[in-house]
């Protein structure tokens, strides 16, 4: 079995929500050629209806999500015999042959066994050494790969901002391939600041998903960033975190007057933005930095708003109670 795009563990993936979120789609935006989803997280919901659209823009300011959209997406010509052959190769290396590298020294043990940590290092050393055997598809998807079997094996509860505290962490870590998604659509993958993509495309429809309160998305993924880069960077604390990079203002204080700017310069007949209600839980941290009102006001005064709710179980670290959660989608036709 190979690796889907939605088979990856995501804070705030709207996976669950996709049946749901196509069904007012289906009510509200018939007959659209285009779609952008511009802050794209696990880009399920763009994948999820990429046969309705003749055109499709993603963006994300992560570099790890940046590649598993080009593998994913791109229409690029590739090699599966050859995939195959490397994964088959990957697979028959055994760790007690391998010699420390980079990623065990920092995250064996830890967000990793021991042994996982030596493979995931040596396989991501090795496809780095192959990479002119490799076109651009090729090695995305083999990279792609790597992240989706690493974070399957990975000793958290779905994200890097620390690792499970276990003694004898279980040797999870086996080698698969990911399954490029067979589509017609045109995609373009952006890998910037939203407020200042949305200045220079337009789409008839711009799907809208922000972080909303103080969890810093490059943070929550730093491993699989710096598996990704792969430029080594000196770790830091508890977590073993890099530098910080690409932090988000939506995760701050300047929140609502970020989204203020962000609307008011997207160019699209639709605008549909997803809202998890959890500005008064007690965690600081799960707190949004934008209220269900502010959005509703900044929205309407763009155009007719529908709001539509369902209940969804939210991420939860243990630190916070918070029972009554629900999904937003709002759906506003733009006014010109």
């Amino acid at each position: 079995m190979k690796f889907n795009i939605h088979n990856r563990r995501y804070t705030g993936s709207k996976t669950k929500l996709n049946i749901w979120i196509e069904s007012l789609l289906d009510k509200h935006c018939k007959n659209y050629s285009s779609f952008a989803d511009i802050f794209a997280g696990t880009g399920s919901v763009a994948a999820h209806n990429i046969n309705k659209f003749k055109k499709i823009i993603l963006n994300d300011i992560l570099f790890s999500n940046q590649i598993i959209y080009s593998a994913f997406f791109s229409q690029s010509r590739y090699s599966k015999s050859k995939l195959t052959n490397y994964e088959n190769i990957f697979q028959e290396i055994k760790a007690k042959s391998v010699e420390k590298n980079y990623f065990s020294n920092n995250f064996g043990n830890k967000f990793f066994n021991k042994e996982d940590a030596l493979l995931i290092g040596h396989i991501r050393e090795l496809i780095e050494k192959i990479k002119i055997d490799l076109n651009k598809k090729e090695y995305d998807i083999l990279i792609s790969s790597l992240l989706y079997s690493a974070d399957k094996a990975a000793n958290t509860v779905g994200h890097y901002d620390a690792h499970r505290k276990i003694k004898n962490i279980k040797q999870k870590f086996n080698f698969k391939l990911i399954e490029p998604l067979s589509h017609q659509s045109e995609v373009t993958i952006y890998r910037e600041d939203a407020n200042e993509l949305v200045k220079k495309i337009s789409a008839d429809i711009v799907y809208i998903d922000p972080p909303y309160n103080s969890r810093q998305y490059s943070r929550f993924y730093h491993v699989l960033e710096n598996l990704t880069q792969w430029k080594k960077p000196k770790l830091h604390g508890v977590a073993l975190k890099p530098e910080p990079e690409n932090m988000s203002d939506y995760c701050r204080n300047a929140a609502f007057e970020k989204f203020n700017n962000l609307i008011s310069n997207i160019d699209a007949k639709k605008i549909i933005v997803s809202y998890n209600n959890t500005y008064k839980s007690k965690s600081s941290s799960s707190k949004n930095k934008i209220t269900l009102e502010q959005i509703s006001s900044t929205l309407k005064n763009k155009g007719k708003t529908h709001v539509y709710s369902k209940s969804h179980a939210h991420f939860n670290a243990g630190k916070t109670d918070f029972s009554d959660h629900k999904e937003y989608l709002f759906i506003t036709e733009v006014i010109k």
